[in-house]
């Protein structure tokens, strides 16, 4: 947690020491102590917190020192100490802002410590809310998060809105990078439930042994380890949504276990008897294709058709056409902007490169490859020769060491055969021993693309 920053303003050497000393117990709290209104106003560039002001100060008042803080920083709370029990005072100050009026007596570090942690909490509170408010207004909103105008990625627009509308289970797939997680975040933060938490587990992400206490929570002394109560990810998204990225990774006996909880919607803590219930939209992802996985075996039917809900299969990049340069200029101003330089613009050589490229990583692999260009590039131009594409990919045109489904690998077999032949159909369709029409088809529906040379 942040520091929260203390200015104390107090002529009596002693007192002030007194009044430090016992907010420092709190190592939260970073503390500055000045005996006179002319050391604080010098230090605002420090932008303290909250500032503890003595009324009576030498060289000006406690309302004087009040409206000069606030002229210079209206965010800082003020709160005022007096040793003179003067209502009319009081009420004045109270009436133009500060935040507490304290009076000098035997109970002041108390009332002085209650209402800091009072004003603490607030703060913390409001901080909450305007992130909140930042991510419902800015950030989710999907068609400006999800960059692109092809008509695959509008497809996926449309099912979100359907998605949006009710609270329907929604099951995403699409190829490692295509942006599975911000897809599920949109739809939460543009439905009903957007006050309330999102919460994403990645079920390959956690050891088998600890998932059940991830995801449904485990009591004190369940097992060896187990020091507190643990509260699980179902009832952390309770009244809001929970996220299973990577599904199909989940092993048999924790599919029947989370079979179960989705159908009674309660969970039992690990090391408990007690039922909780919970109320929480579900939201899946995977690279897999679910129905592949249940006809092999190794995923449950009755889970599959649990969760299975409203399907959202997000396109791989190489199917979303001039998309690939719409999102380019994206990362180019994120990444300009983030490092404060001017954004560079794309010469039409580095566009044709960035068009050609086949994107096994995606949107993933399209960011860190711009992120690069921009750092190789030395003038306001991205040229051909700063881009520079993954060799693991780029120089066999596709990389066996990637699990993927048959046709995804027929898909990159032939982009990589239509790159080195010219586009020639016909020879590529020799090479293979299949026809001609097999990579027409192809052509037309975008699964591969021609490469003009």
């Amino acid at each position: 947690m942040n520091s929260f920053k203390i200015f104390i303003v107090e002529d009596d050497p002693w007192y002030g020491e007194m009044l430090k000393y016992h907010l420092s117990l709190n190592d939260e709290y970073e503390i500055l102590l000045f005996e006179n209104a002319n050391e604080c106003l010098k230090n605002l560039h420090l932008k303290p917190n909250v500032i503890s002001i003595d009324y009576n100060l030498p060289d000006l008042n406690g309302e004087e020192l009040y409206q000069k803080i606030k002229t210079q920083n209206s965010s800082i709370s003020v709160i005022v100490i007096s040793g003179q029990e003067e209502i009319n005072v009081a009420v004045s100050l109270l009436k133009k802002g500060v935040y507490d009026y304290i009076l000098k007596d035997d109970n002041t570090k108390e009332l002085l410590w209650n209402s800091i942690l009072r004003l603490r909490e607030n703060s913390e509170l409001k901080e909450e809310v305007a992130q909140l408010k930042d991510k419902l207004v800015n950030k989710y909103d999907f068609e400006k998060a999800i960059i692109g105008q092809s008509a695959a990625i509008k497809k996926s627009f449309r099912l979100i809105e359907n998605a949006v509308k009710t609270n329907i289970n929604v099951s995403i797939t699409g190829e490692t990078g295509t942006g599975k997680e911000l897809v599920a975040q949109a739809i939460h933060y543009n439905s009903n439930r957007n006050q309330k938490p999102f919460v994403a587990i990645n079920m390959a992400a956690i050891p088998a042994e600890l998932l059940e206490s991830e995801l449904f929570g485990h009591e004190k002394g369940a097992f060896t380890g187990a020091l507190s109560r643990k509260i699980g990810k179902f009832e952390e998204a309770n009244e809001g949504t929970i996220f299973l990225d990577e599904i199909a990774e989940l092993d048999i006996n924790m599919q029947v276990k989370l079979l179960r909880v989705l159908q009674e919607r309660e969970v039992v803590r690990l090391g408990g008897n007690k039922t909780i219930k919970f109320n929480a939209r579900l939201i899946t992802a995977t690279h897999k294709n679910l129905a592949e996985e249940v006809n092999k075996g190794t995923f449950r039917k009755d889970l599959y058709y649990r969760i299975i809900g409203l399907p959202i299969e997000l396109p791989a990049l190489r199917e979303r056409g001039t998309d690939v340069l719409i999102l380019a200029k994206y990362f180019i101003e994120a990444f300009s902007k983030s490092n404060q330089m001017e954004p560079p613009k794309l010469t039409e050589e580095a566009k044709n490169k960035l068009i050609k490229y086949h994107y096994h990583g995606n949107v993933r692999e399209l960011k860190s490859i711009i992120d690069l260009a921009c750092v190789m590039s030395d003038d306001s131009e991205i040229k051909p020769t700063d881009i520079t594409f993954n060799q693991l990919n780029s120089e066999e045109g596709f990389n066996l060491s990637i699990e993927k489904t048959l046709k995804e690998y027929t898909i990159d077999i032939i982009q990589h055969l239509l790159s080195n032949h010219n586009d020639n159909v016909v020879k590529v369709a020799s090479i293979l021993d299949i026809g001609k029409s097999t990579i027409y088809n192809m052509l037309k529906s975008r699964e591969v693309k021609k490469i003009t040379k």
